[in-house]
């Protein structure tokens, strides 16, 4: 069947291998696949600081782009739980590359901004997470990056909008927006 070629999988359970077969299945499997070998990459790369994960990166890189978020914002932007979340933005003060604040609006709530030591490292970082991309996309040519890229941000777009809009908190909310066509 297509993609059937994962050495993964030993010869039993035929019908298990053929689920795992079925093409979004397969895809999903995939990503997984791909998710690990990207983030053990960017831990090599970032080995030699005080970032500990890929969501550290990430969290900083995002404050990059903004003057100040709220930690809940800082937290759903970096697609994470509150609870990993929250421990990435105790791991970025305590190595003073970001600050914190009290909201003056909403005085339940911190502001997060990254300092000058952090958008300091984010720079030497950067050039290193280049070579991570050129891992990540290993032996694809342009065109086909081209085309993996615009399949990627269309997924994107539409998994985003569902983390934006809190529509999957259960699995039958997964098995009513896989099965519903305005999704």
């Amino acid at each position: 069947s297509l993609g059937s070629s994962d050495i993964r999988f030993g010869e039993l359970e035929a019908e298990s291998q053929e689920l795992a077969y079925q093409i979004d299945n397969a895809i999903g499997r995939l990503f997984v696949y791909m998710s690990r070998y990207a983030k053990s990459y960017i831990k090599k790369t970032l080995e030699d600081t005080p970032l500990q994960s890929p969501e550290d990166f990430t969290a900083l890189a995002i404050l990059l782009t903004h003057e100040s978020l709220s930690k809940g914002e800082l937290i759903s932007r970096n697609i994470q739980e509150k609870t990993s979340g929250t421990e990435v933005i105790r791991r970025l003060l305590a190595a003073g590359l970001v600050k914190q604040w009290d909201d003056q609006t909403d005085k339940r709530s911190k502001r997060i901004s990254i300092t000058d030591s952090g958008k300091g490292l984010l720079h030497r970082v950067f050039d290193d997470m280049n070579y991570v991309g050129k891992m990540v996309t290993g032996n694809l040519s342009y065109s086909e990056k081209l085309k993996l890229q615009y399949l990627l941000q269309k997924l994107e777009t539409f998994h985003f909008q569902l983390h934006e809009d809190k529509v999957i908190n259960t699995k039958e909310d997964i098995r009513s927006v896989a099965l519903n066509s305005k999704y």
